[in-house]
């Protein structure tokens, strides 16, 4: 059943709606007068549904440029895998000197002056240019969720105040109003009382986790893995695998206090997850709760160690405890924290057992609630079961942090993910493009000396490993050298429909190569690249593809978005 842009809006308020897949008809009464129906209404140049990185770039984007915005997040914490997911910032080594946009590096001085402005730091740490609060490996600042909530709020404050920007956040985008290739309006409600409103735009951005918007606006998407004899990349499946996505994790923070007991209550599938051995090919090792796991390169069997007292662990491992760490205690004055605190997001609490879009909200839940029950179970393992440096088992001074992440339950607010649905672009992103191996085949070159494909519209750039977590279909980890590569303008754009916007992992990627452009800074990126080219687009009076079909115009928005600080090419 079809609406049409006049009546979308009313139905929308008096319960009728359209959700691209079913419609219904709820009991509720019409409002009562025009007055009531239009508040319900909100009408904006650009409309971005989820506040993750990408959104808030897209969001930052627009509005510096003088664009009136409406900004949904489905949690109270905007920030997506940075905060609501709980996950400290994966970033390539260089990313002190070049690789980010000036707005990403903006963020992310916010976060270090912040902790300066606000922390009992030593003055030795104080005086870091490069501070990292936590000192984890992962990353060159680490560190808790709370304050990139507070910085990224602040970078939004301004645009609050004026009107400029409306931040709905816990709410959910439910249906849309589509008239053949363009998006009129969204319907979203919100998870607290159930209200729902209707969002009017010129151009629609979907920055939620899972591209929720592509099939309520019926934009042709993709999921899973492609096969081989479609994308003739080299790591890609022999046959496509729609259902077959990386793990999610549901994270959480710990630190510990030597001599105390703060053991959890067992978990209730602790059993299950005791002994769960993962059925993967390559094999995986044992039983997934243990120190021995899968080597992501080799494949080979690994031994990692966790010391919560810091330094190395047993046998010279990895120690897990400080990969992930977000506050170093010895960075801060004495007594300030009784301990340093520890995100864990390992390989131990990667949920593989089904996915959490293509299926029912059913299964959804259920899948969510058993990655629950895993993280749970490590924690209580590590608690009570797990191989001490000294010999003995356990570490009962494991104390979960509810108030890292902001729940009771103490995990965090959503799920850390890894893929999502997948626009059908007008240029698609494949592992000839950016993969150091299969470019060394495609064009010919020695492998050390390659370089990634060139994009002439390139609106941004990124550097990452290609590393693809097991998944719910089966595979090991998959795990090869990339190389620093390019954002294309045209894997954000739909193939047919013209004015809706990808911001995150819902851009034109493989199964494959969503694996490098899946993390912190190229999200930002992309998210930039999509409010600025929404900027640009009705500032222009063109659309996105008309944009990058034209030679002068591609120049024009290119030369616009380097003047703002955007970076579309490596040093």
């Amino acid at each position: 059943m079809e609406l049409d842009r006049r009546n979308f809006c009313a139905a929308a308020v008096a319960g009728l709606f359209v959700t691209g897949e079913v419609s219904a008809v709820s009991a509720q009464s019409s409002p009562r007068n025009s007055t009531e129906r239009f508040a319900r209404e909100i009408s904006a140049d650009v409309v971005i549904l989820g506040g993750g990185l990408g959104g808030i770039a897209a969001a930052v984007a627009a509005l510096r440029n003088g664009l009136r915005v409406v900004l949904t997040e489905e949690t109270d914490w905007i920030g997506g895998q940075l905060t609501s997911q709980g996950v400290p910032p994966d970033e390539h080594s260089q990313i002190e000197k070049f690789g980010a946009n000036s707005s990403y590096r903006e963020f992310r001085n916010g976060v270090r002056d912040y902790y300066r402005r606000n922390y009992l730091l030593l003055d030795s740490a104080r005086a870091k240019p490069n501070l990292n609060p936590g000192n984890g490996n992962v990353s060159r600042l680490c560190h808790e969720p709370r304050v990139a909530v507070a910085v990224l709020e602040a970078m939004l404050a301004p645009y609050r105040s004026s009107g400029q920007l409306i931040l709905l956040t816990e709410h959910q985008v439910v249906s849309a109003d589509v008239e053949h290739d363009r998006v009129n309006a969204v319907q979203v409600k919100s998870v607290r009382s159930g209200r729902q409103r209707v969002l009017v735009g010129k151009h629609f951005i979907d920055a939620t986790e899972l591209g929720d918007l592509l099939p309520l606006t019926k934009t042709e998407f993709v999921t899973g893995s492609e096969a081989q004899s479609e994308t003739h990349e080299l790591h890609a499946s022999e046959k496509a695998e729609p259902d077959n996505h990386q793990a999610f994790t549901m994270c959480f923070a710990v630190d510990h206090l030597a001599g105390e007991d703060h053991t959890i209550d067992r978990p209730d599938d602790y059993a299950f997850w005791r002994d769960f051995v993962p059925e993967m090919t390559p094999a995986w090792p044992g039983r997934l709760l243990d120190f021995t796991y899968t080597h992501p390169s080799s494949k080979q069997p690994k031994q990692l160690g966790f010391n919560p007292t810091g330094g190395r662990s047993q046998n010279g491992a990895l120690n897990l405890w400080t990969y992930r760490r977000m506050i170093d205690a010895a960075q801060f004055k004495p007594k300030t924290y009784p301990g340093d605190i520890s995100l864990i997001n390992w390989p131990q609490n990667d949920y593989v057992l089904g996915n959490l879009f293509g299926v029912t909200k059913d299964e959804s839940d259920k899948h969510i609630k058993q990655a629950k029950q895993l993280s749970l179970s490590l924690l209580y393992w590590l608690q009570t079961e797990a191989p001490r440096p000294d010999g003995g088992t356990g570490f009962p001074g494991l104390r979960l942090r509810q108030d890292i992440l902001g729940t009771e339950d103490g995990l965090a607010k959503t799920p850390y993910v890894r893929e999502s649905r997948r626009i059908r672009a007008e240029f698609t992103i494949l592992e000839e493009h950016v993969g150091r191996e299969n470019r060394a085949m495609a064009t010919g070159q020695d492998a050390a000396k390659v370089q990634a494909a060139v994009f002439k519209d390139s609106v941004g750039v990124g550097s990452y490993h290609i590393d693809l977590h097991p998944s719910s279909g089966g595979d090991n980890y998959i795990d090869f050298a990339s190389l620093r590569f390019q954002i294309p303008l045209g894997a954000l754009l739909p193939v047919r429909v013209k004015n809706l916007i990808p911001a995150c992992k819902n851009i034109g990627t493989t199964h494959i190569t969503n694996g490098c452009y899946r993390l912190h800074p190229v999200e930002w990126g992309i998210g930039e690249a999509a409010g600025c080219l929404a900027s640009f687009a009705l500032n222009e009076n063109l659309t996105p593809h008309a944009i990058r079909n034209s030679t002068k115009h591609l120049e024009s928005f290119q030369t616009f978005i380097r003047n703002q600080g955007v970076e579309t090419e490596w040093a």
